[in-house]
């Protein structure tokens, strides 16, 4: 009997419960019992909605307060020194310190860094090692998890970050090799199995996605050693692997010491041949069919084709189950009651995509009882293939039109900045922001009110226009040197965009978490994309109008948006991507022809769709470097370019950065001390660049003297001359309160090395 199972499902609750009420918590307004007993709710209710769907297991432990790497450090008992000292169980407060640099009791201290998960939109907080690190059982919640969900009768399969990914996600803070602490790591992870062997579980799921990545040789030489050492006659250990191929890991892999693999079909197609070449009858084979990271239903008659393929080759059991986790897609698409009619049949959010899975085995087990949500599916299937909608062939025609010198700048950086420094007259050390402020709640209430029908578009604007005055007025007291408008009019980055571009959709309820207590709602690309009318001009120009500072446009990049959108899968996606690129590129043009000077495009995301493995570098670097250059070159050389970038690595991709030749870049640093930047010192990054001093994500106020160690640290690896001042992201989740005093702080920085510049010489 084919069994079906699930490799993880969202956290927060289809209404974002666990956001609200972690924010609660945050201000005081409830306490730890009280947030434990909504957290409990959520996940009772989750349980169930999958013990519905009629699976045989349901993950424990894959639940989360803030992050599944930082559980995994918690219950590991690591906590760097600054957190103060390691107290058994590891308690909330130190958790939240880790994950915001606060907790409950106010005390300020620099959080732990934050980076993209893989290649997703997910962000995990890294932990950090010492090569003298001792670890120790700091947690019991992956137990207290596993009996709350035996307890309501269902069967348990817990979850746990396997001990090579962690450790290849952590950050050693001195030169030392990370594999040596595994004689010391792997005890902890036998009793964990031990004690859930302890309590009647039979399977553990033990993820290990490094095994998609290009490894070094002791990398993967050590995974043999690791679950030989793991291994446990009590209970049996299912290693599951997403994201991509095994590759050349696939024999070593399907020889582990292990009862089960699971595998992902989605973006791994061509492992499986070489996986049933390996694998053996005895041991259980899952089968990752079902798109966890994307939104389109599932081709049924395809995947038991696929099946059945596998059924000829192997007589062992099989299990089939989503590719990955589900928390990367929203939870019911049900929700929905107002997508278009003809595009709803063909998507599936977490519940339909275990259903689709109920379906398949009920097919495989007993082949016309399935035949109705067959014919269901295959209608589904059909109509996306067959329908004209989203069809553009202008669109088409003017990416085939698509020639080098749109992917160009008239002039070289050296030229661009002189003319640039000529037109804005900005000081050594200019300060700006990364574009948004405080979304206050009387802010998201007017945008609700006027989504729902209930203010009129004049009286919307004129309250917008408003918000964007007072945000104004607040960076002209504060004295900053180039402004932004603030953003009062957007709910998110990309779904702002998304809900006015042609050939994308967007959701009421499609919530994804991002990180901690951050959610987004994917925009769905559908169609071919186009812009039918300006999207950012009407404020933008009515900000400038409000002040005799430069004020700066605030665009997403075509890559952001591809990369932070549930995207169509029957194209390319460089296609998708130059298509965004062409309507971003009208839009920045039309801004300078309103007198825009300076034109931001962010890039948050242009290293996370990095493809996991480095031959397929190469391809993704030419086309999203060129999506890039397209939007931004279509200007003048006296309008500046920048673009922000956030919570990545940029030291093996710092060439392809350099070839995008923005004028300025924003980057994330403070976490980090800087330490991003010594990508650019080598290199010799040649543009001007913006090293975040004030990290956003903790409600910390980072202090004067700070900011300017900060700086000066900066000024050592790029030169002072190259330098801008800036929050490391956008403001919108901060409170005005802290986003005044932190800026004054900056502000008071930039002055200080001003200063500190003039009276040595430095400046003529």
């Amino acid at each position: 009997m084919i069994k079906i199972h699930n490799l993880g499902f969202p956290r927060l609750g289809e209404n974002r419960e666990l956001k609200f009420a972690l924010e609660r918590y945050w201000r005081g307004e409830i306490d730890q019992p009280a947030l434990d007993e909504i957290a409990a709710e959520i996940r009772q209710r989750h349980w169930r909605l999958q013990a519905d769907c009629g699976l045989d297991f349901i993950p424990a432990g894959d639940f989360s307060y803030y992050d599944h790497v930082l559980d995994t450090s918690a219950m590991l008992g690591v906590v760097p020194e600054r957190f103060g000292p390691v107290t058994q169980p590891v308690g909330l407060d130190a958790y939240f310190r880790m994950a915001r640099g606060r907790a409950t009791d106010g005390q300020a201290y620099r959080a732990c860094e934050m980076t993209k998960w893989f290649d997703t939109n997910y962000h995990y907080l890294v932990p950090e090692l010492e090569p003298d690190q001792q670890f120790a059982l700091s947690s019991t919640r992956l137990f207290d998890e596993t009996g709350e969900l035996q307890a309501l009768g269902f069967n348990p399969k817990p979850v746990l970050l396997g001990p090579l990914t962690w450790l290849w996600l952590a950050k050693s803070t001195t030169d030392f090799n990370k594999l040596d602490l595994l004689d010391r790591l792997l005890p902890v992870y036998g009793e964990i199995i031990q004690r859930l062997a302890g309590q009647g579980v039979e399977w553990i799921q033990i993820d290990e996605p490094i095994l998609v990545l290009d490894l070094p040789v002791a990398w993967s030489s050590a995974f043999e050693t690791v679950y030989h050492r793991l291994q446990n006659n009590a209970v049996k250990i299912l290693l599951s692997t997403y994201f991509g191929e095994l590759n050349a890991h696939a024999s070593l892999t399907c020889k582990l010491p292990v009862a089960g693999l699971h595998i992902d079909l989605v973006r791994g197609t061509e492992q499986l041949m070489h996986v049933l070449d390996n694998f053996v009858s005895h041991k259980v084979l899952s089968l990752g069919l079902v798109d966890g990271r994307n939104v389109w239903r599932t081709d049924l008659d395809f995947a038991l084709a696929t099946v059945a393929g596998v059924r000829e080759r192997f007589k062992g059991e099989l299990w089939l189950a989503p590719s990955c986790s589900l928390l990367h897609v929203p939870i019911d698409l049900e929700l929905e009651t107002a997508l278009d009619k003809t595009v709803k049949p063909w998507l599936a959010f977490a519940r339909q995509k275990l259903m689709e899975l109920a379906v398949l085995r009920r097919a495989v087990e007993e082949g016309a009882a399935a035949e109705p949500e067959l014919s269901t599916s295959r209608t589904a299937i059909r109509s996306r293939r067959e329908s004209g909608l989203g069809h553009n062939q202008a669109v088409r025609d003017r990416v085939a039109a698509i020639d080098e010198a749109m992917g160009r700048r008239r002039s070289g950086f050296t030229v661009r900045r002189e003319q640039q420094q000529i037109r804005l007259r900005l000081p050594s050390y200019p300060t700006t922001t990364i574009g948004s402020f405080p979304q206050t709640p009387e802010i998201r209430t007017v945008r609700r009110q006027f989504k729902q029908g209930l203010l009129s578009e004049q009286d919307y604007n004129q309250l917008m226009e408003q918000q964007i005055e007072h945000c104004i007025r607040e960076q002209e007291e504060l004295g900053l040197d180039v402004l932004v408008h603030g953003e009062s009019e957007r709910n998110d980055m990309v779904e702002y965009f998304g809900e006015q571009l042609d050939g994308v959709l967007t959701t009421a309820h499609g919530w994804v978490q991002s990180y901690g207590t951050r959610c987004v709602k994917p925009p769905i690309i559908y169609g071919d994309i186009s812009r039918p009318a300006p999207m950012t001009v009407r404020w933008i120009t009515y900000a400038q109008s409000k002040t005799g500072k430069p004020m700066k446009g605030m665009l997403t990049g075509p890559v952001t948006i591809l990369n932070w959108s549930f995207v169509r899968d029957d194209q390319p996606r460089s296609v998708t991507a130059y298509q965004l690129a062409l309507a971003l590129r009208d839009e920045v043009q039309d801004l300078e022809k309103a007198g825009i000077p300076i034109i931001q495009i962010d890039e948050p995301a242009f290293r996370e769709g990095l493809p996991l493995r480095r031959s397929q570098w190469a391809e993704y670097l030419d086309w999203a470097g060129r999506a890039f250059r397209i939007s931004a070159s279509g200007v003048q050389d006296t309008t500046q370019i920048h673009t922000h970038m956030c919570y990545a690595e940029f030291n093996d991709i710092i060439e392809a950065i350099a070839g995008l030749d923005a004028d300025v870049i924003t980057i994330e640093a403070s976490r980090s001390d800087m330490e991003l930047l010594d990508a650019f010192i080598d290199f010799h990054y040649p543009n001007d660049i913006g090293p975040g001093v004030y990290d956003i994500h903790s409600p910390n106020i980072p202090a004067t003297e700070a900011i300017v160690s900060l700086l000066k640290m900066a000024g050592e690896r790029i030169g002072s001359k190259q330098l801008w001042v800036n929050p490391d992201c956008g403001l919108k989740t901060r409170q005005w309160d802290e986003v005044r005093k932190a800026l004054a702080n900056m502000i008071e920085a930039a002055k200080i090395l001003r200063s500190a510049e003039a009276e040595s010489g430095a400046l003529p």
